[in-house]
């Protein structure tokens, strides 16, 4: 019974090492599928776990470019509204009541606002040509690079809707390739130079102005935006259609002028400032009731002004 107890003793103390063994390689099994981390070392390196992966480096943002809201030097591209067109006599360009390089105090040009009268005159240029579409920009935007200004302002695409019917405007495609080969032309000389894009006016707005006044009529009847402005008085279903087309493709073209501006590190739209304005009778040719009148030309300085110095939508 001796020799049975002292065997039974030796198979009991085999059992529970046994057991400690069978215990002990658990819990290492446990602690290897949580990552053998510690409070104080969660990537399990020094308990021999399995390291986490290296972690990949947070790419660092491109800086933005900072828009200088002081340029020295500027020059006006567009049409016949940066020409001032009928805002000093009938049917003629008056360039010194320009919004954009203006001499003219009563409108305060966004070139004086910048530059100062003085300066304004010397250090500013206005290239615009009345009538002209954004398929003429290309070209005015290489006279442009030849005075290498700080800010080119830009203002065109009204002559684009302004046609002789809705099938005859321009088409958006078309459009956008002539913006688009514009600041192409312009970056092959001036990759720096800033561009200040003017969103094109609300055509409709301008119509819904003018049709009560009898002279304007009379002006517009000699071929001012036929597109919107023909058939003044007519309000049936047609006419209406007609007027709708024309503002959707308004609006068409200042969305291409926000996307593509917004591709160009120094190209900033104005966020459809001047499209949104409303364009009352003080602010319209008294000859025409359709371009704007001197303190029109005025409010889109301001305008400019505002979108250039301030933190401005891109």
């Amino acid at each position: 019974m001796r020799n049975s107890s002292r065997g039974a003793s030796r198979v009991r103390r085999r059992a529970r090492t046994a057991a400690a063994g069978l215990m002990a390689g658990a819990l290492l099994t446990v602690a290897g599928c949580g990552g053998g981390g510690t409070d104080d070392d969660p990537s399990g390196a020094r308990a021999g776990g399995p390291r986490s992966p290296a972690a990949t480096p947070t790419p660092r943002p491109t800086p933005t470019p900072t828009w200088d809201r002081s340029p020295s030097s500027l020059v006006a591209v567009g049409d016949s509204i940066t020409r001032g067109f009928d805002a000093c006599s009938v049917l003629a360009d008056c360039p010194e009541v320009s919004w954009a390089t203006g001499t003219n105090p009563a409108v305060n040009s966004l070139a004086r606002r910048l530059l100062g009268p003085r300066e304004a005159e010397r250090r500013s240029w206005n290239l615009a040509v009345s009538g002209s579409r954004m398929a003429d920009l290309p070209q005015q935007m290489s006279r442009a690079a030849e005075h290498r200004p700080e800010l080119v302002t830009v203002m065109t695409g009204a002559n684009d809707a302004c046609r002789s019917s809705v099938a005859a405007m321009t088409p958006v495609a078309d459009f956008r390739a002539s913006f688009e080969e514009s600041l192409r032309t312009l970056r092959t000389r001036l990759p720096r130079t800033q561009v200040y894009v003017a969103s094109v006016p609300d055509l409709k707005r301008l119509w819904s102005e003018g049709r009560n006044n009898p002279l304007g009529k009379q002006v517009w009847a000699l071929g001012v935006c036929p597109s919107m402005l023909g058939d003044a008085d007519a309000t049936d279903e047609r006419a209406v259609a007609r007027r709708d087309a024309v503002r959707e493709r308004v609006v068409a073209y200042n969305g291409v002028l926000r996307e593509v501006c917004a591709k160009d590190r120094w190209c900033r739209y104005d966020g459809g400032a001047v499209f949104g304005f409303a364009f009352g009778g003080a602010q319209l040719s008294q000859w025409d009731w359709f371009h704007p009148s001197v303190d029109g030309q005025g409010r889109l300085a301001e305008l400019a002004h505002r979108g250039i110095t301030g933190a401005g939508p891109r």
